[in-house]
């Protein structure tokens, strides 16, 4: 089965596709398509089979279908947005896109028919505030988080909703924001594959923090906060994107500014962090994330469009080097794909 990567270049309207070499882990373009408007967050049907363009300058989201051979895309459809999304998922079935707005503070549900046509008219479409950054439903589908960023134009919050997987509705759930304990600025989460554990990076905080998850209430606790750039570290960072290996036992978190990866083992009993390496990347550090083996992380430059690739030493919890290159300008997402 193909292992394949998707990286969105959004000053070059375009979305490539590379096939990771399973045994080298170095990365070969199969294909590029042409997406206008700014291309930037990128997300995937459950099954694999659809490909979603959140297009940032034209405020559009479009459809592709995805060839279960070779990984190409196939344009279906586009519809306009009332904002720029600034991240996108579907939901555990794979009937609604959700999106969030970062300028406009603001979430949005869209149904996807049998097609894959995302329908004009929302689901929903709610004000929350300024820096909404992300938004996933649980794993269970019965409840989404909406982390807001701090800072002069966040708000410093994780929103909780329900989510009804019926209609695609959200409904501010009870109590409505987790605040963090300081102006930490969560950005982007994600769940332990076999735990009630999620994570969030703090952009302004240069830090994660776990939360233990109620599944049946839709409700966090923070457990942990750990620092992602060393104490010495004394110039400016943000974090940007938090991934966890699909086995569950490495946490990875982009640096921009100390420009690295920081990894952390996970304990698989408890789910708490402990710090392996910081690993020096390309500049800037946005969008990055492991391929779907698990063996491998893509990381890419959004100032300098190059492109850096690791093996994983799974013992370590370390990364080394395979090969880095220019891949172009602007790219803003990683994604991948096992067909």
């Amino acid at each position: 089965m193909p292992n394949i990567v998707y990286i969105s270049l959004s000053q070059d309207d375009s979305i490539l596709v590379y096939k990771v070499d399973d045994i080298s882990g170095k990365l070969s373009l199969i294909d590029k398509t042409r997406v206008e408007g700014g291309p930037a967050p990128l997300a995937k049907d459950p099954e694999g089979k659809l490909l979603f363009v959140g297009s940032r300058t034209s405020c559009n989201v479009s459809t592709f279908r995805i060839n279960q051979t070779s990984g190409s895309l196939t344009p279906l459809h586009s519809i306009k947005l009332k904002s720029d999304p600034c991240y996108m998922s579907t939901d555990r079935k794979g009937r609604f896109l959700l999106s969030s707005y970062y300028a406009a503070g603001q979430v949005s549900v869209h149904s996807i028919d049998i097609n894959g046509e995302i329908g004009r008219d929302h689901s929903s479409w709610l004000k929350t505030k300024p820096g909404a950054h992300s938004i996933q439903t649980t794993p269970f589908n019965k409840f989404a988080f909406v982390p807001h960023i701090a800072g002069a134009v966040g708000t410093n919050a994780i929103f909780q909703f329900h989510f009804d997987e019926k209609s695609g509705e959200l409904l501010p759930n009870i109590p409505y924001k987790v605040i963090p304990s300081s102006e930490a600025g969560p950005r982007h989460f994600c769940f332990h594959p076999n735990n009630e554990i999620v994570y969030f990076s703090n952009e302004q905080g240069s830090s994660v923090t776990a939360y233990a998850l109620s599944m049946s209430n839709g409700t966090l606790k923070p457990l942990q906060i750990v620092p992602t750039i060393p104490n010495d570290f004394l110039s400016g960072n943000t974090c940007a994107q938090i991934k966890i290996s699909p086995s569950g036992n490495l946490l990875c978190v982009s640096n921009r500014g100390h420009n690295s990866i920081a990894c952390f083992a996970v304990n698989p009993s408890t789910g708490s962090l402990s710090l392996t390496d910081i690993k020096p990347t390309v500049s800037t550090p946005r969008a990055f994330s492991f391929d779907a083996t698990g063996q491998f992380i893509i990381v890419t430059s959004v100032d300098t469009g190059r492109l850096a690739s690791y093996r994983i030493n799974k013992e370590a919890g370390t990364l080394d080097a395979i090969e880095e290159f220019e891949v172009g300008n602007g790219p803003m997402w990683v994604l991948p794909l096992e067909i």
